[in-house]
């Protein structure tokens, strides 16, 4: 068999870990809202002190 032949049947064959992935983008997601919901309301009042100063308000 050829190398090139071995190499489309080898990716034939693999049908990745989509369990894995859906975990890490699970989690992921996860992370993030957990740290928004802790730091939004501080972000949100740093954005609009930061706002006031530039337009003088």
């Amino acid at each position: 068999m050829r190398k090139w032949e071995m190499l489309v049947d080898r990716w034939r064959d693999d049908k990745g870990d989509v369990p894995g992935w859906v975990l890490i983008t699970l989690m992921t997601a996860g992370l993030v809202a957990g740290l928004w919901a802790i730091a939004g309301p501080k972000l949100n009042e740093l954005f609009s002190t930061a706002i006031d100063s530039v337009t003088g308000g």
